[in-house]
């Protein structure tokens, strides 16, 4: 039972843990990432308030056999509500954070939303897997968990601009779910169908797409990153640090 616990939380663990050093300017306390992992956690709850709704007006089956079954299932039961709970909980955990100051925060606090949920659905899904709780593992760590740490990143990044920018707010807040609930739902589809059709060419050919899409979600959340910290790092000039106590755990407070 440890080995299921450290595989599945580690991949999230180590997601955030890098996040937390990519955010070099000015790293968010500890305490406000710890309480955005656990409104991470809490939005899988939330996300079934939406995803219940959604199989009851028959939107969407867990029992599929078809394409569009497959991506009702990865639209409805998943991409939107998992997506729209993390957004919400996301709204929550900084409108009143007095250290959310920068862009870049915004990639921050979400990733950490991402990865509370993934980590928790993770342990899920390894208990559901019985003896093959190994190698259910170790996909998911190269390709579920990164890929909720992407869905995170283009959250945070259009919710960041919404959050500070003064111009197309809306626009904005709307790519901060419908950027997540796309690939989101891109992926889970992929998967989805290749259980549908599981002839060897077809199977290969979506594998393959899978991993390039997957490749792709990481270099673009790369240049997402880079382009928010290079945008704050430009607006440093005469920043002064907001007060921190004791508790903020804040020990890279001189790395400008």
């Amino acid at each position: 039972m440890l080995l299921i616990t450290l595989a599945g939380l580690l991949p999230a663990a180590l997601l955030v843990y890098h996040i937390y050093r990519t955010d070099f300017l000015q790293p968010e306390p500890l305490d406000q990432l710890k309480r955005a992992i656990i409104f991470g956690i809490g939005s899988i709850f939330v996300s079934m308030l939406f995803s219940t709704p959604f199989e009851v007006l028959g939107l969407f089956s867990k029992s599929y056999s078809t394409m569009t079954g497959a991506f009702r299932l990865a639209f409805f039961g998943a991409g939107i509500p998992e997506e729209l709970a993390k957004l919400i909980m996301l709204f929550l955990v900084v409108r009143k954070n007095p250290y959310f100051n920068e862009k870049m925060d915004g990639i921050v606090y979400a990733v950490c939303v991402s990865m509370g949920f993934a980590g928790f659905e993770n342990l899920a899904y390894l208990g559901a897997a019985g003896e093959n709780w190994f190698g259910v593992s170790v996909s998911r760590a190269l390709l579920a968990v990164p890929c909720h740490y992407y869905n995170g990143v283009f959250m945070g990044y259009f919710f960041a601009k919404y959050w500070f920018e003064s111009e197309n707010k809306f626009n904005n807040l709307c790519w901060a779910l419908l950027a997540p609930v796309i690939t989101h739902t891109l992926y889970d589809f992929i998967l989805m169908y290749m259980s549908v059709d599981n002839s060897p060419l077809v199977y290969t050919l979506l594998f393959a797409f899978l991993i390039y899409l997957c490749l792709q979600m990481l270099k673009w959340s790369r240049k997402r990153i880079s382009e928010h910290l290079d945008e704050d790092a430009r607006n440093k000039d005469g920043y002064q640090k907001s007060e921190r106590s004791a508790h903020d755990f804040y020990d890279r407070s001189d790395r400008i």
